[in-house]
């Protein structure tokens, strides 16, 4: 009878892929991450069959702590402008907190090994999200855009003010106030 596997292994393996993906990318090597879990080469396809189920995974795994940070207290009944104001405040927060998991994310993103599948998980994780950003289209919000578009603006945008707080911490609210109002201005006129 095969021995259960070991939740601490399978963090130890998510942990190392992360700070490695951050680093150099997609193409780390399966044996730099198990290197850096302290298990061994054979032992990282126990839990994750192929690089593609981990990077899968791994991208499953941090988009999911981002959301869950999201939407803890999301203020469903609120008005559009606080919603998406609690969802900007919430992302750069979690992307200054979690510098190396949000590098990891930005590489993820990018990557055609993460499958469509994935993608959908993901999606339906921010669905609350998605009906924010359709809510601000009905409203008028960037003339005929998409939702797809309007998205891609907040991941853009809070991109640039996360590389303004990495380089200027003791900047952190400036950039995150001035990074909000330059979006929401740009999407409201």
């Amino acid at each position: 009878m095969a021995r259960p596997l070991s939740e601490e292994k399978r963090a130890a393996i998510l942990r190392a892929a992360t700070e490695l993906v951050a680093t150099v990318g997609t193409s780390a090597a399966t044996s730099q991450i198990a290197k850096r879990a302290g298990i061994a080469d054979g032992t990282l396809f126990t839990y994750f069959p192929t690089k593609d189920d981990l990077l899968n995974q791994l991208y499953l795994s941090i988009k999911s702590a981002l959301a869950e940070a999201i939407m803890t207290d999301y203020p469903s009944r609120a008005g559009v402008f606080e919603r998406t104001r609690h969802c900007w405040d919430r992302l750069v927060n979690w992307g200054a907190e979690h510098p190396t998991q949000h590098k990891a994310m930005r590489q993820l993103s990018v990557s055609d090994r993460i499958s469509e599948n994935t993608r959908d998980a993901v999606n339906l994780a921010f669905q609350d999200i998605n009906r924010m950003i359709r809510d601000n289209l009905n409203r008028g919000a960037a003339g005929d855009e998409s939702a797809a578009f309007v998205g891609a603006l907040i991941i853009a945008m809070s991109d640039v003010t996360l590389d303004c707080i990495a380089a200027h911490p003791e900047k952190i609210d400036l950039y995150r106030e001035s990074g909000f109002q330059v979006f929401w201005n740009g999407i409201r006129s």
